[in-house]
């Protein structure tokens, strides 16, 4: 029995060490793309890469992980991700070009992916009633973690041992994450799983992927250019294929039936939230604080902490507090909360620091915090018991993998904003736009001859006007969330009448 406790237990260390090191290679890679710029080059495009190669095959290969995970084994697809993630870190510490380092991201994407669905499936074998929900609470708090002090360890890295070491940590993590997996993980596997859907699995991420690199080529071609329009067509067609290929599937890796529950398409509008209205900040406002504004990676770090650290505390009370009150309202609550902080922070002006910018981010991470507890739990609870393991995978992607596109989307936004601005001052150059939008200050005013304090009002004032736009999406979310998510959902439903 102590054998037994001690397997599962590290186990669940494993996984937990594998979940830290998935957000920690999110966030981190943000604070360091000033570094990685200065010695790799400026290629723009490129750039913005380095961050959503690794959204992009995360988001898209969750679901088809997971049923590779139930055919093949847990632990086996746990220990290969996990390999491939460790592996793909130790090769970006060295990449000699950025091409190298974005082929390298999307690798470590993948891995992550792998090691995600197929941990938690193991978990869930190993922990059955109050010791599952305890151990699902913990890899939570192992993602909180990761959020809050990434950016804080990855500029502490860079200052010791430059860019390259945050990868190298990484390595190490997942590195102990794989030999406890080898070591306390048991096998585990579903006779009856059904085959992979490669056909939906490979349109369903080449439509994800022809919508990124639309949007990444948006800032230096226009909305209006053939090779844009062309990719976001194909990114269309691509998605009309999916649908059509998972309505004729017998299995389907996405049971579009579930979204005839209205709760359930209410969870998916909050799934994407926290994309808009807190993801994309752990991206741009490091590349504001660092690229614009002139801080040190390391001082930014200690900023961004504002914005993760409420991910720490507010999950757990939001759980508390859902026992009282109804979790959409609660969860429509927070994102009005965190609406109001991203306005706040669009009034604060060039060179905010200390205080006046860390009570908005503040706002926005108490905000985004109360329905970042109550998420999952509340998207296997609004369908049918039986179907809650389609419905938790559907969920995931829907989160992770808007994640990437609203980063896709939102650079885009940013760089058609700065690009009116330099037009309003008669500097109309879409490159220049485009290298202020991933923080090349110094570049850009060099090509262009200007003072950058100048490039620095227009870039602020554009991001103002984003932050603004974020606000108002985060409302309408909220909206959403209020009308969908009334009453309680189909297992909690189920309860009530059995009690009566």
């Amino acid at each position: 029995m102590i054998t037994m406790h001690r397997d599962r237990s590290l186990t669940l260390l494993a996984v937990c060490l594998a979940a830290l090191a998935m957000p920690l290679s999110f966030t981190g890679p943000a604070v360091a793309l000033s570094a990685i710029g200065r010695e790799l080059g400026n290629d723009t495009v490129a750039l913005s890469w380095v961050v959503n190669a690794f959204m992009l095959t995360f988001g898209s290969a969750l679901m088809a992980a997971g049923t590779l995970a139930d055919r093949y084994g847990r632990k086996r697809l746990f220990l290969s991700g996990v390999a491939l993630f460790a592996l793909s870190s130790l090769a970006l510490a060295a990449a000699p070009t950025l091409a190298v380092l974005d082929c390298l991201r999307a690798s470590q994407g993948l891995g992550a992916a792998l090691a995600l669905a197929s941990g938690m499936a193991a978990l869930a074998q190993v922990f059955d009633g109050e010791a599952r929900l305890r151990a699902f609470s913990m890899i939570g708090t192992a993602f909180g973690i990761g959020l809050a002090f990434g950016p804080l360890l990855s500029g502490l890295l860079i200052r010791q041992f430059g860019w390259r070491s945050f990868f190298l940590a990484a390595a190490l993590l997942m590195s102990v994450a794989l030999a406890a997996g080898v070591r306390y993980m048991q096998e585990s596997r579903d006779p009856a799983a059904a085959r992979l859907d490669w056909h939906g699995a490979s349109v369903f991420t080449a439509a994800l992927s022809s919508l990124t690199w639309a949007m990444l080529r948006v800032p230096e071609l226009g909305w209006r250019h053939p090779v844009v329009l062309a990719l976001m067509a194909a990114a269309l067609l691509l998605l009309v294929g999916f649908i059509a290929i998972e309505l004729r599937s017998a299995r389907p890796m996405l049971d579009l039936s579930l979204f005839r529950y209205p709760r359930f398409v209410g969870v998916q509008f909050l799934a994407a939230a926290p994309a808009y209205g807190f993801v994309v900040l752990l991206v741009l406002l490091p590349v504001r604080l660092i690229g614009i504004e002139g801080h040190s990676e390391l001082e930014t770090g200690r900023l961004m902490l504002g914005l993760s650290a409420p991910m720490l505390v507010v999950p757990m009370l939001a759980a508390r507090l859902a026992r009282r009150w109804s979790a959409g309202a609660l969860s429509g609550l927070g994102l009005l909360i965190a609406a109001a902080g991203l306005g706040w922070l669009a009034q604060l002006p060039l060179g905010g620091s200390g205080a006046p910018l860390l009570w908005p981010l503040l706002t926005i991470g108490v905000g985004i915090g109360l329905p970042w507890g109550l998420m999952d739990g509340m998207a296997v609870s609004v369908v049918p018991k039986e179907r809650a393991g389609m419905a938790a995978g559907i969920f995931s992607t829907t989160r992770v993998a808007g994640e990437g596109i609203a980063l896709a989307v939102v650079g885009a936004v940013l760089a058609m904003l700065i690009q009116l601005g330099l037009g309003h001052a008669n500097v109309p150059s879409a490159l220049a736009a485009s290298r202020l939008a991933v923080g090349q200050l110094t570049v850009a005013a060099a090509e262009l001859g200007i003072a950058p304090q100048q490039l620095a009002h227009i870039y602020v004032y554009a991001f103002q006007s984003l932050l603004l736009m974020l606000s108002g999406v985060t409302v309408l979310t909220a909206l959403m969330v209020f009308a969908f998510l009334r009453g309680p959902g189909q297992q909690e439903a189920g309860a009530e009448c059995r009690a009566v």
